[in-house]
């Protein structure tokens, strides 16, 4: 597909207008702020997005002083490269590759799980990747990470039906005793349905019906505090709606946490398809009693060794200041983690591939960061932020791609509940890729999560976006402002809604 990226100062002043209003900017300083702060950025998409761009850049003559007519020029100038960058990827010699490079990686290794072998084939496999596409100073930077095992799973229902329920144990559960636990079952549809029923939990199966509550941010926090929830009123075991807005009876999995109370026990937890989560609540409404069979012969073994992978292009003009683009090559247990987050990983280390073949070498350090154990809680970024803390303010920027990478819309200014909160919470500007990911939480942490759900074309415009938007913010004359101090402004969802 032909594209002509549009890359103008009017687009750029609005962007960063945005990012004034919704983040609070003043004054050339980026506040952090709390919340997801939708900003579209440089406009590498398909060709109709382009008319959506240039209409809005009609605001610009109320771009603030924050962008200068000389950063407006500067920025404008590398239109050029822009459409070098984007005609060699999606038309010329890099057309496919990026396709290519991730299926060879998730047929290679489909399972990338924390602590596991996999895992570390995986980084040894995309290091020796980047060193092939000479990058410089490719390394392995190690991190201390869970290991968690999944054992066999199974669980049935006895009563009033006898029925096969399919399960996915939740990472860092415990398991059931060798032969599995029987118990009634109490459903609940929220956190304030299970309290008020508290006095009928102990010692009985909790199967919580949720359901999909408008996001994952909202819906998730069932299956990370579930288990803990309903373990201070006795229950012995918790069977979760999978975190789906759809489902075709697929169980998801996913990570949970073990509150560290007194009076919380560590008890076994999976989730469960939507569509067993509403038959045994029409049971419960019915006046049925459930009864299930639960066996889960999970277990933890201790922290084990793992690396962030590291390389690195350009700097020769400005060696001690960087800009990152990355993924978490972790995955779950299931299928191929393709879309979370293999595409993440090869968008990042194809966009300065690209950049190194056509000789683009920016002043600043541009660094692909393949994060590891981010499944398990955000292990790896946490380290690195914890190991280089002395230079995290001379980062300019940090790029995610964490949500999928279907077509492409721009860039999101990250908060600090995602892949790089630990950089985002230290002041570093954080840009996740916005793409059309409508169906993303279909496939999300299932054995469907494959590459055949991806897309050649897509990919390539991702690989695009990200080459062109970390060239220009890496290569720029000046960092991008940041400020290091607590944040000064609070947002709201309604500031947050004005900008969307």
């Amino acid at each position: 597909m032909h594209f002509k990226p549009i890359l103008s100062a009017a687009v750029v002043c609005l962007i960063l207008s945005d990012f004034t209003q919704a983040a609070g900017i003043s004054n050339g300083i980026v506040h952090k702020s709390s919340g997801r702060l939708a900003a579209e950025a440089i406009a590498v998409s398909y060709r109709e997005s382009q008319e959506r761009f240039l209409q809005s850049s009609k605001d610009v003559e109320n771009c603030p002083t924050l962008i200068t007519d000389e950063l407006r020029a500067e920025i404008a100038a590398y239109q050029p490269v822009a459409n070098q960058i984007m005609e060699a990827v999606v038309n010329g010699a890099w057309k496919s590759k990026t396709y290519d490079a991730l299926h060879d990686l998730v047929d290679k290794y489909p399972i990338r799980q924390s602590g596991h072998k996999n895992l570390e084939d995986s980084i040894d496999y995309m290091m020796e990747k980047m060193t092939e596409y000479g990058f410089d100073n490719v390394r392995g930077e190690q991190v201390l990470v869970p290991h968690w095992v999944r054992g066999e799973e199974s669980a049935e229902m006895l009563a009033p039906h006898q029925k096969k329920l399919r399960i996915l144990g939740l990472g860092t559960t415990v398991g059931t005793p060798q032969e599995g636990i029987t118990a009634e079952v109490l459903v609940v549809k929220n956190f304030a349905d299970l309290d008020a029923k508290k006095d009928q939990v102990r010692g009985k199966i909790v199967v919580y019906n949720q359901g999909w509550l408008g996001s994952y941010g909202a819906t998730v926090a069932y299956r990370s505090n579930g288990a803990s929830h309903a373990s201070q009123y006795g229950a012995v075991a918790t069977l979760i709606q999978s975190v789906a807005p759809f489902s075709l009876d697929t169980p998801h999995t996913g990570g949970q946490n073990y509150w560290d109370w007194e009076n919380v026990t560590h008890i076994p937890t999976a989730c469960i398809t939507v569509e067993d989560a509403d038959f045994m609540l029409r049971l419960q409404e019915k006046g049925e009693t459930i009864r299930v069979h639960l066996k889960m012969l999970d277990y933890n073994l201790p922290m084990t060794t793992s690396r962030n992978a590291i390389g690195e292009i350009g700097g020769v003009a400005i060696p001690t200041e960087y800009v990152a683009v990355s993924g978490h090559i972790d995955s779950w247990d299931l299928g191929q983690g393709a879309m979370d987050d293999a595409g993440g990983v090869m968008i990042s280390v194809m966009a300065l591939a690209v950049l190194k073949d056509l000789n683009l070498i920016p002043k600043r350090k541009l660094q692909a960061i393949l994060w590891t154990s981010e499944e398990a809680g955000l292990w790896g970024v946490d380290d690195f932020a914890k190991q280089h803390l002395d230079i995290l303010s001379n980062y300019s920027a940090v790029f995610e791609s964490d949500g999928g990478t279907f077509k492409p819309l721009g860039w999101t200014l990250q908060d600090q509940k995602l892949l790089a909160a630990s950089l985002i919470e230290e002041g570093v500007p954080g840009l996740s890729n916005n793409n059309e990911a409508d169906k993303y939480f279909w496939y999300h942490h299932t054995e469907a999560d494959t590459i055949t759900m991806m897309d050649s074309v897509e990919l390539d415009l991702n690989t695009a976006m990200w080459a062109v938007s970390s060239y220009v913010i890496a290569d720029l004359s000046v960092k991008l402002p940041r400020d290091d101090s607590p944040a000064k402004t609070v947002i709201t969802s309604n500031d947050i809604s004005q900008h969307l």
